[in-house]
């Protein structure tokens, strides 16, 4: 398939929530695929600090991409083989969905590596901001489901395998899912349970605290290491059991029982403790610890060892640990807990440009960066 030029004189943005989430890991396959049997569980719940994704017309054959949370732009020439760099899926999606001459902005709320699924959440927007642009040559809209399957395939082909599918998941259809993982079933590699629609979203909310740490995080080796010793045997049986709290921590959560969420999402961080200890660093372990003293339960978000805990419990608890967080975080550099609430809309839900004519400018049309 030869690749098309980007339209001339028009743009296209789409936006994407971040999650958080409570038993992550079950949705990498070297996991759930040997224990479909077990329902492999992951339970996400997105939130409305959205990524958004700005495509534009640049120089003829090339694609730039800028992230504006990071000092760095990669440019790639569109006929040349090879994907490398920070922002080699982005490069990806335009070429698997056949561009060029194409400039690719990306814009975050949430804080940059802070474990709530950015790339994923960026690469969900930036291929349904390409799926608008291929409309304009008579291509059918991407579904939503064929959405996270593009998304999913390119981030783990890139990145050399060993991604799960619950970031782009949450990124793609927004609220608060429980997802049951079975890739052996090509027809239906997952099962969505929606545990809280708007009304009970809203419940959620007075019942949710989140917190960035103030340190970024990586994850890749920390979830090779974790698959390493699952396959090994060495902490198979601790992760059964973690997916077994995760399971009864999604039914605490669709029967509005908070008690029992903060005492599940307590029982899965107690074993995480012991199987992920790297996951934890001390400001996010303070966290923890100071959430757990009121009853209420907390988790590290994605393979932690840094960015955003997270914190559910009854309303009066969460009132008391917003004030306890709010002065703990004082003493940490760059931490602060964060304004966000349920996002129940998924991909496109947010305030996006769909085929708006731009004025272009010989500096656009060249492809110069802005100042």
């Amino acid at each position: 398939m030869s690749i098309r030029g980007f339209p001339r004189g028009k743009r296209f943005s789409s936006s994407a929530p971040c999650r958080i989430d409570c038993g992550g890991t079950w949705d990498i396959k070297a996991m759930a695929l040997p224990y479909e049997c077990m329902e492999p569980t992951t339970v996400n719940l997105a939130l409305d600090m959205r990524t958004t994704v700005t495509l534009e017309p640049y120089k003829k054959g090339r694609v730039l991409i800028i992230s504006e949370g990071f000092s760095i732009h990669e440019e790639y020439d569109a006929s040349t083989p090879g994907l490398k760099g920070n922002f080699a899926i982005f490069a990806a999606a335009v070429r698997c969905m056949g561009f060029h001459g194409v400039k690719v902005t990306i814009k975050s709320e949430a804080p940059i590596k802070s474990a709530m699924g950015g790339s994923s959440t960026a690469l969900v927007a930036c291929l349904h901001a390409l799926s608008k642009a291929a409309e304009n040559f008579g291509s059918r809209p991407l579904t939503k489901r064929n959405l996270l399957h593009l998304a999913y395939q390119i981030e783990d082909a890139v990145s050399g395998g060993g991604c799960g599918m619950q970031d782009q998941a949450a990124a793609v259809y927004g609220g608060i899912n429980q997802w049951i993982w079975q890739y052996g079933n090509t027809a239906r590699p997952f099962i969505r349970k929606n545990l809280a629609k708007q009304a009970k979203a809203k419940e959620v909310n007075q019942r949710l605290l989140v917190a960035y740490s103030g340190k970024t995080h990586s994850s890749l080796k920390i979830n090779r290491k974790w698959i390493d010793d699952f396959l090994s045997g060495k902490t198979t049986r601790d992760w059964l059991q973690a997916n077994e709290t995760a399971r009864r921590f999604a039914l605490a959560l669709e029967m509005g029982n908070w008690k029992e969420c903060a005492r599940w999402l307590q029982e899965e961080m107690a074993i995480r403790r012991e199987i992920t200890p790297e996951a934890l660093i001390p400001q996010t372990s303070l966290l923890i610890e100071k959430a757990e003293e009121l009853n209420c339960g907390a988790r590290f978000a994605g393979a932690g060892a840094g960015g955003v805990v997270w914190a559910i419990g009854p309303k009066e608890r969460i009132d008391e640990l917003r004030e306890v967080w709010r002065q703990t975080l004082k003493e940490i550099r760059g931490a602060r807990l964060l304004s966000c609430k349920v996002d129940v809309k998924g991909v496109g839900g947010g305030k996006e440009m769909s085929n708006a004519k731009i004025q272009m400018t010989k500096g656009s049309m060249l492809g110069g960066l802005p100042a």
